[in-house]
């Protein structure tokens, strides 16, 4: 375990006290040649402008003080791991015995971190994948807004390098509870079978093992009470009947009542299992590989009630507005379009100026700002998002709760005239 140093009062390193958050530093330093906007940074977060730092998968994010009266929103987005970087990484972790315990201590292992680098997966960010973003005016790769985020996080990392994996896309409990199947895992790989104990078997067909041997048919349950005779198929019919739409069976009995889980959730889980499986055999399998917090997006776009969406935010950790705004863009652009509202992506330079041509040379040509993937027009308040779908995806500048921000705001389209045209209409300028 590699012991935390107290860190001078001033410079970079006055912001972290640990290797692992001076490799933070050092990676946003190193990501930039603008040292000017990172002194800034430092002095804006020494002094205490930056507001409470939201660590998410995939980014941080606080409001930041500046020079207007309301502070700016800032942002700082990091890459994260696949499913089969996560192995590898849970793997080098579980490992060794220490390395938890030393997590749990508050400490990041350094021959964790080199060894999951080893293995090309990246746990401590690297420069190129810091990506920050601001609402402010400054067009500075960092502004000085976002570098303060930086510096400020580096502080909560030292005190818990959880937050690395949180922003690689897995929170704390997620990891533990990863670690703790492959303890399992092992221990039931290393015990004795039920025949060399005399034990009985376990009752019941683990699930791969059903899955693997259906043959593709299925009968339903019947609607007759238990024990009834009719239970056979009706004459009339050669098998059961296919609905459009698949409908859950209805349960039979309550959940415990101990469990916060209802009976009306269990139907709408189960009918939201039922779509998103119909969906899949259609070809439909963007959400086949969501996260917990994307699938709990797509859940609630999928017009969950009231009572679910608090709890959706609640467990996600999110905020309402940022959950709201994910939830709108899933409505208006499925998965991609979840993708455009969270990340600002780096799109193929000949679309944005296929894209800036049209514009230019519509019926009524506008001004237009460029920024990544980002097409504003100012003076409509006005945004097209280019997506990882090839579409445009039309925001508009809305306030809500007294905060002002982009919001999706009409389907995505392939033609950004037609995507602006929507964005024009669902405003009413």
């Amino acid at each position: 375990m590699t012991p935390a140093h107290k860190a001078p009062r001033r410079g970079a390193r006055a912001f972290a006290a640990t290797w692992w958050g001076q490799a933070w530093i050092d990676a946003l330093e190193t990501s930039t040649l603008d040292s000017a906007r990172l002194s800034r940074g430092r002095t804006y977060a020494r002094k205490g402008m930056v507001h409470p730092v939201t660590c998410l998968p995939g980014v941080l994010k606080a409001e930041v003080e500046g020079s207007t009266p309301w502070p700016y929103d800032a942002a700082v987005h990091v890459p994260v791991l696949t499913d089969a970087q996560w192995d590898t990484l849970l793997d080098a972790v579980a490992a060794r015995a220490g390395h938890t315990a030393a997590l749990l201590d508050g400490e990041m292992p350094e021959d964790l971190v080199a060894d999951a680098a080893s293995a090309g997966v990246p746990l401590l960010p690297r420069p190129h994948e810091l990506d920050p973003e601001c609402s402010c005016p400054d067009w500075g790769y960092p502004c000085k807004h976002a570098a303060a985020v930086c510096y400020a996080t580096a502080t909560h990392i030292d005190e818990d390098p959880f937050l690395l994996f949180t922003l690689r896309g897995r929170d704390r409990d997620s990891v533990l509870a990863a670690l703790r199947a492959r303890r399992r895992a092992a221990s039931t790989a290393e015990a004795p079978s039920p025949e060399d104990t005399g034990t009985p078997a376990p009752y019941g067909v683990p699930a791969r093992d059903a899955f693997t041997a259906w043959d593709g048919t299925f009968t339903p349950p019947s609607q007759e009470a238990p024990g009834s005779p009719d239970t056979a198929a009706s004459p009339h019919t050669d098998g059961p009947e296919h609905s459009p739409d698949p409908q859950p069976a209805p349960l039979t009995a309550e959940p415990p009542r101990t469990g916060p889980v209802t009976l009306p959730d269990l139907t709408a889980l189960m009918r939201d299992t039922a779509q998103r499986a119909r969906g899949l055999a259609d070809g439909h399998a963007l959400t086949l590989h969501l996260d917990a917090a994307d699938d709990a997006v797509r859940i609630a776009a999928a017009g969950a009630s009231e009572k679910w969406f608090h709890r959706l935010v609640t467990s996600t950790g999110s905020d309402a507005a940022g959950f709201a705004r994910l939830v709108r863009a899933a409505r208006h652009g499925g998965v991609p379009g979840v993708t455009t509202a969270r990340t600002p992506l780096t799109p193929d330079p000949a679309a944005l100026a296929a894209a800036r041509t049209v514009l230019a040379e519509s019926d009524e040509p506008v001004p237009v700002r460029t920024w990544r993937n980002r097409l504003t027009l100012d003076a409509e308040g006005i945004q097209l998002r280019h997506g990882p779908d090839g579409r445009w995806h039309p925001y508009a500048r809305e306030t809500l709760a007294g905060h002002t921000d982009w919001w999706p705001c009409a389907p995505a389209h392939s033609d950004p005239l037609a995507a602006l045209t929507s964005a024009r209409t669902a405003t009413g300028r």
